[in-house]
């Protein structure tokens, strides 16, 4: 058995504070018995969630949006810097493996400066085991991330299961899936800014067609956290407490069923515990890396 926690929260948009309350929610599931402890996508600083609710990004030559994307980056992750460290610390202290998605700042070499939407994992040890880029930043998303790679297209081996992870629309690009299947995921870390319908048909799928538990991550993010200087539609917020993102996060077993959640509008931290000899007791009737891939009719790679 593997105790699993999902945290879901309101976000901090300023780093500093969002170090501490990810120290702080990390202990708390710990205290709980949880050894994995699991954040949603870009939990650090926050998802941009202004590029789809303000009007004012419509104006990308905005001198107010280009002061909110400047924040935004400077409150990013260097991950081989101290905010890495910081990371790294927190996953070394509790003895847990974390799975947090950050927005990764590059700050030497090519591609300085470029913001790329990340998922990392590290291990009980504090060892960086995983960074995934984000392959494909989605509409309005493009403005903020560069393109990500495969690099970190895996799944990786953690104190008593193989952990994998995809960020958001990648849980709709059948070849990523394919690419952790083939990997040996126990536990697949499905991250979003807000696990809505869709998200939550994505992620159950997800579990049922990779026969492993899927913990769902979302946000929480009311409207009156929107920077100050950027206008809501009134449609998308119409009232400042409104919440413009709603968590909703679950977890799901192998054979796609719901063992906790879905949760939405309510900041909590989601745990269970997961029987990993289900993985194997459900790939019996579908394992579409194993007895299902039909290796002699199909062939598949990944460019890394």
């Amino acid at each position: 058995m593997l105790h699993a926690a999902v945290v879901q929260a309101e976000v901090a948009h300023d780093l500093a504070s969002g170090l501490e309350q990810t120290a702080a929610l990390t202990a708390d599931a710990v205290r709980r018995g949880a050894r994995l402890v699991v954040f949603p996508e870009t939990w650090l600083p926050g998802y941009p969630i202004w590029l789809d609710v303000c009007r004012d990004v419509a104006l990308w030559n905005s001198p107010d949006v280009k002061r909110v994307f400047t924040t935004y980056a400077e409150n990013s992750i260097d991950v081989d810097g101290a905010s890495g460290r910081a990371l790294s610390e927190i996953a070394a202290t509790h003895g847990v493996t974390l799975v947090v998605g950050v927005t990764e700042r590059v700050t030497a070499g090519p591609g300085r400066g470029t913001l790329y939407n990340s998922l990392l994992t590290y291990g009980p040890d504090g060892a960086l085991l995983n960074r995934h880029r984000k392959l494909m930043p989605t509409y309005t998303e493009r403005i903020v991330w560069g393109q990500g790679d495969a690099t970190g297209l895996r799944a990786v081996e953690t104190p008593g299961a193989r952990v994998g992870g995809l960020i958001c629309w990648e849980h709709w690009m059948p070849l990523s899936r394919q690419a952790l299947h083939e990997s040996g995921e126990d536990i697949h870390v499905a991250v979003w800014p807000t696990v809505h319908e869709m998200h939550q048909v994505a992620s159950r799928h997800y579990a049922f067609e990779g026969r492993c538990f899927v913990l769902a991550a979302g946000s929480l993010m009311r409207g009156s956290a929107l920077p100050a200087t950027l206008t809501p539609h009134p449609d998308r917020v119409p009232y400042p407490e409104a919440w413009v993102m709603r968590g909703g996060s679950a977890i799901y077993g192998p054979d796609g069923a719901c063992l906790a959640g879905p949760v939405y509008d309510a900041a909590l931290t989601l745990h269970a515990e997961l029987d990993l000899t289900r993985v194997r007791a459900e790939s019996m009737t579908l394992d579409v890396a194993g007895h299902y891939a039909r290796p002699d009719c199909f062939n598949f790679r990944v460019t890394r």
